[in-house]
Order: C-alpha cells, then sequence, then structure tokens
C-alpha cells in the first residue's frame, strides 16, 4: 500500500494520524453521542463532570477525553496508570492549580487503565475531584465496580463504550484508504479477513493496515487479497483478558449455553474461550462443576464425562486433546439437567449453619469396645441388609428431636426421575411401618 500511505510519516501511526478532531468525526459509540444522548449532552452544555469511561481496547476512551478538554478549553493531563505512582498525580496536581492561577483554565486529568492504580493511588486525587479543581477523566478495560474504590466511584459517572461493529469498522478503513486515493486495492475477503481479526479494536485494525502496508512496499504487490492477508499480517488473540472482565463474561456464557441445554452455543463459547488463549484445561475444571451443579444425579455419567475429558486432555495435551473437552461441552449441553443435588447441599449447609450441634443418637453411634456397649452405643440399631427390602422402614438416622427436613428433591428429568420414585416409594414404607402397632 505504499501509494495509499505515502503521507504517513514514520514517526506518526496511522492510529494517531487518523485521531478524531472533533466529536462528530468520531466512529462508533452512537448510544453515547448520538442526539440527546449522555455525552452528547455534556459536550454540548460544556459542563464537565468526572466520568470513567470502560470498554475494551481500541473503541476511542482517549480519543473523548482528548476531545473533551478541547470542547471545554481545558488544559490536559494524561497519565497512565502503569507508569505513574503518587508522586506523578501530586505534580500533576499542582500544575493544575498552576494553570488555574496563571490562565484561569481547568484542568481535565486523565488516567488511562485507572484499574490499575492500588487504594492508596485513587486515594491521592480523590480530595482535589472533590475540590473540583481537576475534572477526573478515567480509561479503563476493567469492570470498575471491581478495580476502582467506592469514593472515587461515587464521584463518577460510568459510560459504557462498546467494541466497534463491522459496518463501523469497514468506515474506519475507508478513511484510512481516503488519505491517498487510488492506492493499492483491497478485495473483500481480504477486508473482511481484516475486521475479523481486528475483533472489534478500531486501533488494531489500523496497525494490520499498517502491517499490510509494509509488506506491500516490501513486495511491490499491487492488490491485496486473502492469502496476502493471511501470510502477512500476525494475527492477534480475540478480545479475551485472563482473569478480566471478558474472561468471566465469557465463562458465564459458557456455563449458561450448558445449563440452557443449547450444545452449538456451548461449543461456540468452548471455541471463543480457547480462541482467545484460555487454559483448557480452566474450562475442563469448570465443565467437571457444570456436572454437578446442573446435571447432577439426572445423569450421573456426565460426572465421570467431565473427568474422563480432563484427563485425556492431560495426556494428550492441544490440539488433539482439546476434541475430548468438546466432546463433553456437547454431552453436557445435551443431556438431562437437575440441580436439585445443588440446592439439598446449599440448604443442608445453612441449616447446620444455623443449627446447634446435636448429638449422634445412641443407636447409631459404634460401639467398639465394652464401656461404650455397657453405655448403650449401637443399641437398637437396624442393620437395613437383614431388613425387607433391604431398608429399615421408619429408621430414624437424624438427631434425636431434630425435625424431619427434605434437602433433597429429585425432579423428573432423566435418571433422577427413578430415584424419586425409588425415594417416594421408601417413604411409602416408612409411612406403612409408622402404622404398625409397636409390639411388646
Amino acid at each position: 500500500m505504499g501509494d495509499l500511505f505515502a503521507t504517513v510519516k514514520p514517526a506518526a501511526p496511522l492510529a494517531e494520524r487518523l485521531r478524531p478532531r472533533h466529536i462528530d468525526d468520531v466512529i462508533g459509540q452512537a448510544h453515547l453521542l448520538g442526539p440527546a444522548k449522555p455525552l452528547r449532552v455534556a459536550f454540548t452544555s460544556k459542563k464537565p463532570h468526572s466520568m470513567i469511561f470502560w470498554g475494551p481496547p481500541g473503541v476511542g476512551k482517549t480519543t473523548l477525553a482528548r476531545l473533551m478538554a478541547d470542547a471545554f478549553n481545558a488544559e490536559f493531563i494524561a497519565l497512565s496508570a502503569v507508569l505513574a505512582g503518587v508522586k506523578d498525580i501530586r505534580e500533576a496536581v499542582a500544575q493544575a492549580e498552576l494553570t488555574l492561577q496563571q490562565s484561569g483554565r481547568h484542568t481535565i486529568l486523565f488516567v488511562d487503565e485507572v484499574h490499575r492504580f492500588n487504594k492508596s493511588q485513587q486515594d491521592a486525587f480523590l480530595p482535589f475531584v472533590e475540590q473540583g479543581l481537576v475534572t477526573f477523566i478515567g480509561a479503563t478495560t476493567e469492570n470498575p465496580s471491581f478495580e476502582v474504590n467506592g469514593a472515587l466511584l461515587s464521584r463518577a459517572t460510568v459510560y459504557v463504550l462498546q467494541p466497534l461493529s463491522e459496518s463501523e469498522l469497514r468506515e474506519l478503513f475507508a478513511r484510512a484508504q481516503r488519505l491517498a486515493p487510488g492506492g493499492v486495492a483491497v478485495d473483500e475477503q481480504a477486508l473482511a479477513a481484516l475486521i475479523g481479526y481486528a475483533d472489534g479494536d478500531g486501533r488494531r485494525l489500523l496497525n494490520l493496515v499498517e502491517q499490510l502496508h509494509t509488506a506491500a512496499e516490501a513486495t511491490g504487490a499491487v492488490r491485496i487479497d486473502l492469502s496476502f492477508v493471511e501470510g502477512t499480517v500476525t494475527r492477534s488473540l480475540r478480545m479475551f483478558d485472563k482473569g478480566g472482565e471478558n474472561f468471566f463474561d465469557q465463562i458465564s456464557a459458557l456455563h449458561k449455553a450448558v445449563r440452557g441445554s443449547d450444545p452449538d452455543a456451548a461449543l461456540y463459547w468452548f471455541c471463543r474461550m480457547l480462541d482467545g488463549g484460555c487454559d483448557p484445561l480452566y474450562v475442563g475444571r469448570r465443565m467437571i462443576r457444570m456436572a454437578s451443579e446442573d446435571i447432577g444425579l439426572a445423569d450421573p455419567r456426565a460426572l465421570q464425562l467431565a473427568l474422563d475429558a480432563v484427563a485425556a486432555f492431560e495426556r494428550l495435551g492441544p490440539p488433539e486433546g482439546e476434541l475430548a473437552l468438546a466432546e463433553c461441552c456437547v454431552y453436557l449441553a445435551a443431556t438431562s439437567k437437575s440441580n436439585a443435588v445443588y440446592k439439598a447441599y446449599n440448604a443442608a449447609r445453612a441449616f447446620v449453619a444455623e443449627d446447634g450441634s446435636r448429638p449422634v443418637p445412641l443407636h447409631l453411634r459404634n460401639a467398639p469396645t465394652r464401656l461404650m456397649k455397657n453405655l448403650g452405643y449401637g443399641e437398637g440399631y437396624r442393620y437395613a441388609h437383614d431388613e425387607e427390602e433391604g431398608y429399615a422402614a421408619s429408621e430414624n438416622y437424624l438427631p434425636e428431636g431434630m425435625p424431619r427436613t427434605v434437602f433433597y428433591r429429585p425432579t423428573e428429568r432423566g435418571l433422577e426421575a427413578k430415584i424419586g420414585e425409588k425415594l417416594a416409594h421408601l417413604r411409602r414404607l416408612d409411612a406403612a411401618a409408622a402404622r404398625k402397632p409397636k409390639s411388646g
């Protein structure tokens, strides 16, 4: 793309050259910048307020902060939370005070990656935000509910920025082409691949285009097709931050797709996580949990299959072992579901946590010594195998005086329906035994 980017200076990346100079030039975020939308109102009212831009990389967080400073005729001070410390914050505040005294201009303090500031660093500029000396604008790719302290969060409006859509990325690419009309042609398949690789990130798209520009100059290419793209650009991992918001969103989507019995959706999210660089064994461990929590005794084979799939992956490794995990993923989604054991466990845990330490009834205690036997340990215990149907009808296995509590309520799905029938039959035997007159 030599002709296309002939005017690009080496020191100025394409993303910087195409950075919008006015709010109307911003691509995307129509839900915030459209007519009467929150950020549009903030720009037109020229009344700055502290805010946090939360969204994935390359969607315009820094650009919006800079445009806001221009719109308000404010001084713009930018800090990176990755590099800055309390000393840098104090220097920025001192500069803001000096600017206000000398020119009467307000200061916008922009903190990129604000989630990387610890509590003491966030507390360092909080008083100056409260005083109105600076208007704070933070940018973060992480959920501010978890990463920004409550005092600062309560003084800032959170705006959620969305990834750029396919049509918005195409518009961004078209702007790059207009820098130098008549440049190297890019066919539709090549463009579609670039947009897919960008994955909603405008800056990534422009970086990929620059990679193509360098390769086109080196090879003398006059037309860019799909094979040229695949052989030239370095494909970045999809939007996926291990341990971050996207990570938990996607594992949540996978879990809910399995619970909702949609094998296609489950397989999609499974592949998305692997494509994003997630450890396959992490997904495997989560599927073991799904087998226990959402399938349970409706299909006890599910837990064994999950364990086997993890073992298969540990033995084979990627990529062969991923197929075993994919098989498990589809099976878990397709099989019968029950959370009855999960609910029973939680109910029993809650009961025990609130109840007193009731003693074990004497007839259920073991009696390995003569003293224990003399004290009545084990006396009256009925050995179930010696009873009719192998069941000691009406026997009590709970502490004395504890009300009969039903924690486990089987569903009518899968094997659990049979379990429910068996338990109902045993309850009928209990009732019949209780009605019999006691002998002696």
